[in-house]
């Protein structure tokens, strides 16, 4: 590797938005990141599922009506 064209790996401090912090490693020296693994959804268990236009429901009553008819 040729010397001083690569940039100084170190620590860096990664702030979210809601208020969490840690250390990690990066080029940069501070990251600030609008969502992390302590308020996303998916790692708190608080995903909510979006229905746009009752897909949902429209999925869960042409199953219910295949489930039904083959009885």
């Amino acid at each position: 590797m040729k010397d001083g064209i690569h940039p100084k790996y170190g620590k860096a401090t990664v702030r979210c938005a809601c208020g969490a912090t840690f250390e990690t490693g990066s080029v940069l020296e501070n990251i600030n990141v609008d969502i992390c693994s302590n308020c996303h959804p998916f790692y708190t268990g608080r995903q909510k599922l979006v229905d746009t236009g009752g897909r949902v429901d429209k999925f869960k009553r042409r199953m219910d009506r295949a489930a039904n008819s083959k009885k």
